[in-house]
């Protein structure tokens, strides 16, 4: 591989319990690596202007997760379309490409896949960059209360509107409907336009549904998720668009209860998909965190030792950008 294709993002395909899966790769084989899965109501193209940006120094890798994007929907009889299910592809996507230890990538549903992952492997986490992720109950936004609502009372009443979101239109609303207008302005359409017709099937609809429906259960997991960041402490950066009514600054400043050493960066005009409206910003951040944290070296990847940065003050970053 030549010294200008390692920085391009290539395309590729892996069976998995005999359902195709795509991802999507950056960077060098022998790089450390930094894994991306993806939020909801999206796929591993979320990532698309990040990966490149950090192919010079790290290997970049994402998957588009069963029932979404480009990789394929397995028969619900055989997949559990839900946060156990989710986690353990993700541990087999890592194993099925070698991938020995890695920085992870929390966002939107990603978050609580991820760090279900990381409770099962905490040996692989070098360390953590979250990206407006909930898991603290008391600081969820604004924009829950439909969902919870539907969990007090699960009636065809109450479910409906969980179903409507499940739509073009919905999915527009995730992507621009809480930022302001000249914010929204600079997210392609691409995003909805292109990923409804993938999503536009009677599985996939219902498993978006669904897993609306399951984020109640993992509330019961979110006390988990907060003891494994205060019991393994893993080098994080929280990275976080404020304008996001799921998960608003309250939900941000949350994790330096249990990650007091963790830097914290709000990008006061940014909202829930802050990558595709203030990437220049979040840019230098990752770069400089990573630089901290992922050292180049090649004996280290095959090891797949953990590595801690040092024990720094808690450091607040706002930006307006």
């Amino acid at each position: 591989m030549n010294d200008s294709s390692v920085l391009e993002v290539r395309h590729g395909t892996l069976t998995i319990d005999g359902e195709t899966v795509f991802y999507r790769e950056a960077g060098p084989q022998a790089a450390p690596v930094l894994l991306l899965p993806h939020g909801y109501p999206c796929s591993s193209f979320q990532y698309r202007r990040l990966m490149p940006a950090l192919a010079d120094r790290w290997r970049t890798v994402a998957p588009d997760f069963p029932g979404f994007g480009y990789s394929g929907t397995p028969d619900p009889a055989r997949f559990g379309y839900d946060f156990d299910a989710y986690a353990t592809f993700l541990e087999r996507f890592a194993d099925a490409l070698g991938l020995g230890s890695y920085a992870l990538w929390l966002h939107d549903y990603g978050s609580q896949i991820g760090l279900r992952h990381a409770i099962a492997h905490p040996s692989r986490i070098r360390a953590l960059i979250i990206q407006n992720g909930d898991i603290y109950a008391d600081a969820l936004g604004p924009k829950y209360e439909t969902i919870q609502r539907f969990w007090r009372d699960p009636s065809p009443e109450n479910r409906a509107p969980l179903e409507e979101a499940v739509s073009e239109d919905g999915f527009r609303a995730e992507f621009v409907g809480e930022v302001d207008d000249d914010i929204a302005q600079r997210v392609p359409p691409d995003l909805w336009k292109l990923h409804w017709p993938l999503m536009d099937t009677p599985v996939r609809r219902a498993l978006s549904v669904g897993l609306m429906e399951k984020l109640k259960a993992n509330l019961d997991w979110f006390p988990r998720y907060q003891e494994y960041l205060r019991e393994q402490r893993p080098p994080a950066m929280i990275l976080w668009g404020p304008k996001d009514e799921y998960m608003p600054e309250p939900a941000a400043r949350a994790y330096l209860r249990d990650l007091p050493e963790a830097k914290l960066h709000l990008l006061n005009e940014a909202g829930h998909w802050l990558l595709e409206t203030h990437f220049e910003a979040a840019l230098p951040l990752v770069r400089g965190f990573l630089g901290e944290v992922l050292h180049y070296s090649p004996a280290q990847q095959r090891s797949g030792s953990r590595h801690r940065s040092p024990s720094t003050s808690q450091t607040i970053e706002r930006s307006t950008s």
